[in-house]
């Protein structure tokens, strides 16, 4: 089984959304049995607190619940628990790589290179764009899924 962690500075708008797109698109291909998927905070701001309202509603609108989702820290420990640790920006990146002590295993990945692409996706918290990011985050997913699925991961 591969364990996916997806990961964003507050896990109340990106990195939940990753999870719980992730998991419908898993479900979809039938794909529960290969695939892990939590996501977590780099930072400790949110600790605690739900799925952000414009966040909720905007998986609401593609079928898809996030009933329960409460924000954790990622913690050093989690570098060995998970295979994959996904950010969405580059700033995700160097917060794992600080909290890490590094990435000596290769673990780390933006979500967008799944697609084949070098963006990142911005915090809808300050854009508020929660529409335009699920879009990214659907693309990411399904290149994700696709390799899940061909075993290359």
């Amino acid at each position: 089984m591969i364990r996916v962690l997806f990961i964003c500075y507050g896990n109340i708008c990106r990195s939940p959304m990753c999870e719980f797109v992730f998991k419908d698109i898993v479900k979809k291909r039938g794909l529960e049995r290969k695939v892990y998927i939590e996501s977590a905070a780099t930072s400790s701001e949110e600790i605690g607190n739900p799925v952000y309202p414009p966040a909720r509603r905007e998986l609401a609108k593609h079928g898809i619940s996030c009933e329960g989702k409460t924000a954790r820290q990622l913690t050093r420990a989690d570098y060995d628990r998970w295979d994959l640790l996904i950010g969405m920006e580059q700033r995700n990146i160097r917060d794992m790589q600080r909290i890490f002590g590094g990435d000596p295993s290769g673990k780390l990945r933006l979500l967008m290179e799944f697609a084949g692409s070098a963006e990142e996706i911005a915090d809808p918290w300050y854009t508020g764009d929660f529409s335009g990011v699920y879009e990214q985050i659907a693309r990411g997913c399904e290149g994700l899924a696709g390799e899940v699925e061909n075993g290359s991961i």
